[in-house]
């Protein structure tokens, strides 16, 4: 729950007065023009960045996975497989190459060094580690940002079938269907409402 949350940078106030409550499986879009701040609303809620008033309170058993379009969750000097393994080190090395498998990383792919992974490729990792983590909030910024269409499309299956809590900052309307958000939350005003498809006009022109 973030609890009048506000921003600023110097003189300039990105935003003030924001509240957002994230329940069990809630699906939220975030929606606004570039610079409103969407990204800094996330990188709080993930406790990244600071807010200058207010507070964000973590629910009992909450376990945050957050996306950043920088892909800075990833340790680039392990494999794509290792990387897995580390947030899921139950998983036997079987069923963490089935997982991969379904990113579309098979066969030799997954003992490539994250740090050789193109942008798409290091996307679709990073995502395939957070759905295998136990987080049950996920926070994504444009998770398909520079995808291939088959890589957009694993991920937007990721997203529908997930059944925690979903946060998301994106342009691509494909994206929000997948969601099937319930509620939009307005940058940089902070206005929330019910979710209704005349909103995805709003996606594509921020």
């Amino acid at each position: 729950m973030a609890k009048d949350i506000s921003k600023a940078y110097g003189s300039n106030i990105v935003f003030a007065g924001i509240n957002l409550a994230i329940d069990k499986g809630s699906r939220v879009v975030i929606l606004g023009y570039n610079g409103a701040g969407k990204t800094t609303t996330l990188r709080i809620l993930a406790g990244e960045e600071t807010a200058d008033t207010g507070e964000v309170q973590y629910g009992h058993g909450c376990k945050i996975g957050y996306f950043a379009q920088e892909h800075d969750t990833l340790d680039l000097d392990s494999t794509v497989l290792e990387n897995l393994q580390h947030v899921a080190p139950n998983l036997d090395d079987t069923q963490a190459r089935s997982m991969l498998g379904s990113f579309l990383f098979s066969g030799d792919d997954a003992m490539k060094p994250a740090r050789v992974l193109s942008g798409g490729e290091k996307t679709r990792l990073a995502l395939a580690t957070l759905v295998t983590s136990k987080a049950n909030v996920l926070l994504l910024d444009e998770p398909t940002n520079n995808l291939d269409p088959a890589s957009r499309d694993e991920i937007l299956k990721a997203i529908a079938k997930y059944e925690g809590a979903i946060v998301l900052v994106t342009h691509d309307e494909g994206a929000v269907q997948a969601l099937q958000p319930e509620r939009v939350l307005l940058m940089p005003d902070g206005d929330e409402d019910l979710w209704n498809d005349e909103y995805l006009d709003l996606v594509a022109e921020e």
